[in-house]
């Protein structure tokens, strides 16, 4: 099964998400803002990374796209039609892989399609390109607790594309690895991100992560969590098929890195102020 980006992703709707907030109740009878008023348009086959401090509301916004998590206000709409709840259309690839470490790495990327009930011949040949393109296909029949950390986020990946999303979400896939693997699996991203043509949203604590995967990058700032800078780079499409260490001896690169590194500094040091005026 071979990809084209730009047929792909011609004819599909954009992601939209119009004025969402999330608040969550405590029991004491006060609540936490964890989001107010997001809203955004993420087009089709666009690659965005989200970063800010713990606490801005990353995570809660992606379990909000995948239907994990309702939002108090406002809606998420893929496709021209609201999301309510999790669905094939939109996949996830957990920090951890969410694997089932007992099966071979074949049947971990396949267990989407067998669970959709779709005929062995209308997978077989999807899920062996993906193991190929992935470069798991000598290790297929493998169980997955026989593999490293970074090749089982390949095996994760596979998995989620063999569904065939539109949208692909990622948190924090890659903050377990060593510096080396995150690397090649950042290449990896960007090499799956170029070829499918998909959707992808990638959550990351890591400001050079951000820069190298996002074409679009959003930093989102805390109490409650919103959007607080939006940056169009070239980083992404630069680093398709070429060294990253190169890309990242770019002078755009140095110089948005300290940036957005002094922007969160200082929202972190904002937020150390308030907690030491909060009472005890």
């Amino acid at each position: 099964m071979q990809y084209d980006r730009t047929e792909k992703g011609a004819g599909m709707e954009n992601l939209s998400i119009a004025d969402v907030s999330m608040r969550f109740d405590l029991p004491n009878g006060g609540h936490v803002q964890a989001l107010q008023n997001i809203s955004l348009e993420i087009e089709s086959g666009e690659l965005m990374s989200v970063l800010g401090p713990s606490g801005c509301g990353k995570t809660t916004l992606l379990n909000i796209l995948a239907g994990f998590l309702a939002p108090t206000d406002g809606e998420v709409v893929l496709k021209g039609h609201r999301v309510t709840g999790p669905d094939a259309e939109r996949g996830m690839v957990f920090q951890q892989g969410a694997l089932f470490e007992w099966m071979s790495v074949r049947d971990n990327v396949s267990f989407g399609p067998r669970m959709a009930g779709r005929k062995k011949s209308d997978w077989a040949g999807t899920v062996d390109h993906l193991l190929e393109v992935v470069g798991l296909q000598d290790f297929k029949d493998k169980s997955v607790y026989e593999l490293s950390g970074g090749m089982q986020q390949r095996v994760a990946l596979a998995r989620c594309l063999a569904n065939d999303p539109d949208v692909i979400l990622m948190d924090e896939p890659l903050g377990a690895l060593d510096a080396l693997t995150r690397e090649k699996m950042q290449g990896l991203v960007l090499k799956l991100w170029k070829e499918t043509g998909k959707t992808i949203i990638l959550i990351t604590h890591s400001v050079e992560e951000a820069l190298l995967l996002g074409e679009r990058l959003l930093v989102m700032a805390p109490r409650p969590g919103r959007i607080h800078r939006e940056y169009r780079l070239p980083f992404a499409d630069m680093g398709v098929g070429k060294d990253l260490r190169e890309v990242k001896k770019h002078p755009e690169f140095a110089e948005k890195r300290e940036e957005i590194l002094s922007m969160i500094w200082d929202m972190e040091e904002e937020i150390m102020g308030r907690s030491e005026e909060e009472p005890a």
